[in-house]
C-alpha cells in the first residue's frame, strides 16, 4: 500500500470509528456484532481468586463427615492452569481451618489476606512455573454459613441427623477453598466418608459406596463452584422413570413419588422445546423443612423444599423451574452475581413454557399473573427503598450481598422482558434463538453485555426490529411496553370479589371452591376487599376452608399474612407452628415483614416466636429475618 493511500485509509478509519461512537451516544441500542464482542476478563465484585491468572480446572474432595463435631475434615486437591506468569494462585476462604498446603506432594508455605465481614478471606499460595497440583488441608467452622447441621429431632425420621450444603451464591468457599466465582466453570469428584447408616449424595454421578460408609462421586461436566453440593441422611430412593428419581426419608419417599411422577415428561417437554438435556441423569432430593430456598438446581440432583409436597401436585411448578435451570443457569451461567437475571430470568421463561405444554394455558397464566403481581408489589417495594436501582436487570453489587439481587426483578422482570421480545418477534422465531443460545453457549458463562450483543445479532437485527433492550437492561423499574399478564379464571375470581363491600357476609358469596387450584386460592386471598374484611369473615373462611391448617404451605403464606395485616390473631397458634417448622425464605421473609409492621405488639410476638425458630433456620435465612426484626445473636 503506497503512503498517500495509507494516510487517506487511517483517516478514513478515524472518522468511521467517531461516527460509530457519535451513533452509540445518540442510539443506546448500538451494539457490537457478536462475533466480535470476544470473551471479555471478567472481573469479579464476589471473588478474590485470581482465576483469571491461574485457573483450578478440577477439584478432589477428600472429606469426612462429623456430626458429632459438626465439622467436615479432609483436604481438597485442586487442578490448576497457568494462563499468565503469576506466581501466586488465589483461593476464596470463609472461616475455614486451614492446617496445610503441599504443592505436587511437598508442604509449602501460604498466607491470608485481611478478612472481610462478607467475603472472608483470600488464601494465597506461592507457584513455581510447572505446578500442576494443590492440595489444601482444611476442616470447616461449626458455623459453616454452607453447612446445616440437623439433630435428628429436626428431620422427618426424629431418629437420624441430617447435613447439606447450600453454596449459592458465595456460600461455596465456607466448606471448600476454592475460587468461589461463577465464571470459574470446573469439573470435579469427591470421596465422602460418612456414618455407615447414613447416605450420601451430591450433585454428580455416584461411581461407587462400600459397606464403611465411603461414596465416591465425579462430575465430568464443568460447572460453576456454587453448584456442588452434598448432603447426608437416612435416605432412601424411588425410581420415577429411566433418568429420573427420588431420595427423601422413608417418612416422604411415598408422598415425594406421587408428587413428582411427571418429571419425566418435563424433561421431554424440556428437550422438545430447547435441545437435549445435558446432564445424565436427573434426581430429587426432598429436604427437611430448614431448607432455606423452594429448590437449588444443583446438576443431576435438584434440592428440592418439602413445602412443595402438598398431595394433588399443585405446587410441581417449582420443579420445572429447577429443571429448566439445568439449561439457564447451569449449562449457561451468570458471570458474575451482578448478571444474576439471565439464570433467572430465562428460567422463570423455560418454566412458564413448560408448565404451558403440560397443564395448558390456563394454569401457565394463573401462575405468571401470580409472579408478575408480585413484581408489581416488589418493584414499587424496592424503588421507594433505599436500593431503587436494584430494579435494574443488572446490578451493581459490588460491597454488598449478591442475595440482595435474588429478588423479583431478576425473576420475573427477566422473564417479562424475554415474553415481550417473544411476543415482538413470534413465538417460532424465538424458540429458534433460545435454542441456539443454549446451544452456542453450552457449559459456559455470559454477561449481560455479550447477551445484548448475542441478541442483537442473531435476532432482532435479522428481523429488522427495534427494541428498547438498553431501557429493560439498565434503567430502574418496569417499561410501559411490557407484555400484558392476564389470566381468565383469575378474572371469574375478580366477578366475585367485586361483589364485596364494608357490609357483605362471607357466608353469602356461595363460594365454589371444590375446583380451585392453589393459584386461585393465593390470588382470591390477596385480592380480598379491604373494606370487607372483618374479624367474623376472617373467622368464616378459617373454619370452613380450614386454611390455616391446610397442607399447601403457599396459601397458608398469604393466608397468614392477610390475618396479620387485619389484626385477625386466632391464628398465631398455626401460625407459630408454621414458622417454627419451616425455614423457606419466600415464606419466612414476608410473614416476618408484615409482623415487624403491623404493630409493636406484633413484633414483640415476632421476636417471641423467631427466638425459638431460629435455631431450625439455615444462615440464609437467619440473615434476612434478623435484618427485618433488628435482632442480632
Amino acid at each position: 500500500m503506497n503512503y498517500k493511500l495509507k494516510i487517506f485509509s487511517q483517516i478514513i478509519a478515524i472518522v468511521f470509528c467517531a461516527f460509530i461512537v457519535a451513533c452509540e451516544f445518540e442510539n443506546k441500542d448500538a451494539y457490537i456484532p457478536f462475533e466480535k464482542v470476544g470473551k471479555k476478563t471478567v472481573v469479579d465484585p464476589h471473588s478474590f481468586s485470581n482465576f483469571n491468572a491461574v485457573q483450578s480446572t478440577h477439584l478432589h474432595l477428600d472429606l469426612t463427615v462429623d456430626f458429632k463435631a459438626k465439622k467436615l475434615k479432609g483436604r481438597v486437591d485442586h487442578q490448576i492452569n497457568q494462563l499468565t506468569a503469576a506466581d501466586t494462585i488465589i483461593f476464596d476462604t470463609k472461616d475455614l481451618n486451614v492446617t496445610r498446603v503441599e504443592i505436587d506432594g511437598n508442604e509449602v508455605s501460604y498466607f491470608y489476606g485481611p478478612n472481610d465481614f462478607l467475603l472472608g478471606r483470600a488464601l494465597k499460595v506461592k507457584l513455581e512455573p510447572n505446578t500442576k497440583l494443590i492440595s489444601i488441608f482444611y476442616e470447616t467452622a461449626t458455623h459453616a454459613e454452607a453447612l446445616m447441621w440437623l439433630d435428628p429431632q429436626q428431620t422427618a425420621g426424629k431418629e437420624f441427623p441430617f447435613l447439606f450444603t447450600q453454596g449459592e451464591a458465595i456460600l461455596t468457599r465456607t466448606w471448600i477453598p476454592c475460587q468461589d466465582a461463577p465464571s470459574n466453570r470446573i469439573t470435579y469428584s469427591a470421596v465422602i466418608r460418612c456414618d455407615t447408616n447414613l447416605i450420601g449424595v451430591m450433585s454428580a454421578e455416584k461411581l461407587d459406596y462400600n459397606e464403611l460408609g465411603v461414596y465416591e462421586f465425579e462430575m465430568k461436566e464443568p460447572i460453576p463452584t456454587y453448584l456442588i453440593a452434598l448432603a447426608v441422611g437416612h435416605l432412601t430412593y424411588a425410581k420415577l422413570g429411566d433418568r429420573t428419581g427420588v431420595y427423601a426419608e422413608p417418612e416422604m419417599l411415598d408422598q415425594a413419588a406421587y408428587e413428582f411422577q411427571d418429571v419425566e415428561k418435563m424433561i421431554q417437554t424440556a428437550e422438545t422445546l430447547y435441545g437435549p438435556y445435558a446432564w445424565g441423569q436427573y434426581d430429587i432430593l426432598v429436604m427437611p423443612p430448614s431448607f432455606p430456598f423452594g429448590g437449588m438446581e444443583n446438576p443431576r440432583l435438584t434440592f428440592a423444599t418439602p413445602t412443595i409436597i402438598a398431595g394433588d401436585r399443585s405446587l410441581v411448578s417449582l420443579i420445572a423451574h429447577e429443571l429448566a435451570h439445568s439449561w439457564s443457569g447451569n449449562l449457561v451461567t451468570n458471570s458474575t452475581w451482578n448478571d444474576f437475571w439471565l439464570n433467572e430470568g430465562f428460567t422463570v421463561y423455560f418454566e412458564n413454557r413448560i408448565m404451558e405444554a403440560l397443564y395448558g394455558n390456563l394454569v401457565a397464566d394463573m401462575l405468571m399473573n401470580i409472579e408478575y403481581q408480585e413484581l408489581l408489589e416488589e418493584n414499587g417495594e424496592i424503588m421507594s427503598g433505599k436500593h431503587p436501582e436494584d430494579t435494574k436487570l443488572k446490578l451493581d453489587l459490588a460491597g454488598r450481598n449478591p442475595d440482595d439481587g435474588m429478588t423479583s426483578i431478576a425473576y420475573v422482570k427477566g422473564a417479562l422482558f424475554l415474553q415481550t421480545i417473544e411476543e415482538l418477534v413470534g413465538r417460532e422465531k424465538f424458540d429458534v434463538f433460545v435454542k441456539n443460545y443454549f446451544q452456542t453457549h453450552k457449559f459456559q458463562t455470559i454477561t449481560t453485555e455479550e447477551f445484548i450483543s448475542y441478541l442483537n445479532y442473531h435476532l432482532l437485527e435479522p428481523n429488522h426490529l427495534t427494541f428498547n433492550t438498553e431501557e429493560w437492561v439498565y434503567q430502574k423499574g418496569i417499561p410501559n411496553n411490557h407484555k400484558v399478564i392476564t389470566s381468565i379464571k383469575f378474572e371469574r375470581i375478580d366477578d366475585i370479589l367485586f361483589q364485596i363491600d364494608s357490609t357483605t357476609p362471607y357466608a353469602t358469596l356461595k363460594l365454589d371452591t371444590l375446583n380451585w387450584t392453589t393459584q386461585e386460592w393465593i390470588h382470591f386471598i390477596k385480592k380480598l376487599p379491604s373494606a370487607g374484611i372483618t374479624p367474623n369473615n376472617l373467622k368464616y373462611l378459617d373454619e370452613t376452608f380450614a386454611l390455616s391448617t391446610k397442607v399447601n404451605a403457599e396459601i397458608k403464606t398469604v393466608w397468614y399474612i392477610k390475618c396479620i395485616q387485619n389484626d385477625y390473631t386466632a391464628i398465631r397458634k398455626d401460625l407459630s407452628a408454621f414458622l417454627i417448622e419451616i425455614g423457606r425464605r419466600k415464606f419466612l421473609e414476608p410473614i416476618y415483614e408484615a409482623l415487624a409492621n403491623q404493630s409493636v405488639e406484633d413484633k414483640v410476638y415476632a421476636i417471641e416466636v423467631y427466638t425459638l425458630a431460629r435455631p431450625n433456620y439455615h444462615a440464609i435465612s437467619f440473615n434476612t429475618v434478623d435484618e427485618i426484626l433488628g435482632v442480632h445473636y
